[in-house]
């Protein structure tokens, strides 16, 4: 199978890898159509298993792959990590202003950004998940560079679980903003297709030159970072379930880590 895969370029596998991980957002949404309640604990416990998943993620499948990958580049460790300190460090700070300076709002923190007044409000919660899944993308489409297959499809399993609940909680949060389920499931789904753009960046950046491939996994792995600190985590706490929100990332990180050694490793 991952010789079949080989033959096919970096591009198209960040765009296929990555809209695989996006749909998922969609389809973790179609249980408001058949579970009458999903509590505020079990929404807790969902979005630490994301936290978690997207934590292990960011931890095996990037920045552990970018320190090799700069090591093979430069032969020197030191060099090798400063190069992905300085990744980190970028792809957080991108975080950080497109928060700063795009309009938006989150379910539970509120408004952020720019002026907010002249946007419909399902656009401003539209452009926060764009603004959190933009990175997952680059993660998976990056992850397939360098031809490293098994890399890309542990990334994109992986990414693709965390949709899943991630999926769910927004259908939720829309209903409970008194969106029909309708409008909730296809609002979920297309906040999810926001990630194969950034796969097709990630893949086509590092397809120019495997120089790029460790700044763009640690640049990934520092969004996804900030990501995980500034919304999901807090917002999986906001509902009042703390330490079953606690041990939905540790499950989800140990999910994650299994799948990466397994799936990494063929």
């Amino acid at each position: 199978m991952l010789e079949i895969l080989k033959d096919i370029p970096i591009v198209y596998l960040g765009l296929i890898g990555s809209l695989f991980a996006g749909l998922a957002t969609g389809i973790g949404a179609i249980p408001i159509f058949l579970i009458p309640n999903i509590t505020k604990r079990i929404q807790g416990m969902m979005m630490g298993f994301g936290a978690g998943v997207m934590l292990a993620a960011t931890s095996f499948s990037l920045i552990i792959p970018a320190i090799e990958a700069a090591s093979d580049n430069t032969g020197n460790r030191v060099w090798a990590a400063t190069i992905v300190v300085i990744g980190i460090l970028l792809g957080g700070i991108f975080l950080l202003y497109s928060n700063q300076y795009l309009p938006h709002e989150h379910f539970f923190k509120g408004q952020e950004g720019t002026d907010t007044n002249n946007l419909k409000r399902v656009w401003l919660f539209v452009i926060a998940i764009a603004i959190h899944n933009f990175p997952e993308g680059l993660a998976v489409g990056v992850g397939f560079a360098g031809g490293q297959i098994a890399n890309g499809i542990a990334l994109a399993t992986g990414i693709g679980l965390q949709n899943l609940p991630e999926g769910l909680v927004v259908a939720l949060a829309l209903l409970g903003e008194k969106y029909s389920k309708r409008d909730a499931f296809l609002i979920a789904l297309f906040t999810g297709l926001v990630e194969p753009i950034g796969g097709v960046i990630g893949a086509g950046v590092v397809s120019l030159a495997q120089f790029f491939m460790p700044w763009a996994m640690a640049f990934a792995a520092g969004a996804m970072l900030f990501v995980i600190s500034d919304e999901i985590i807090p917002e999986s706490h906001q509902l009042g379930f703390e330490k079953e929100a606690t041990f939905g990332v540790m499950i989800g990180f140990v999910v994650m880590m299994f799948l990466d050694v397994t799936l990494g490793s063929s």
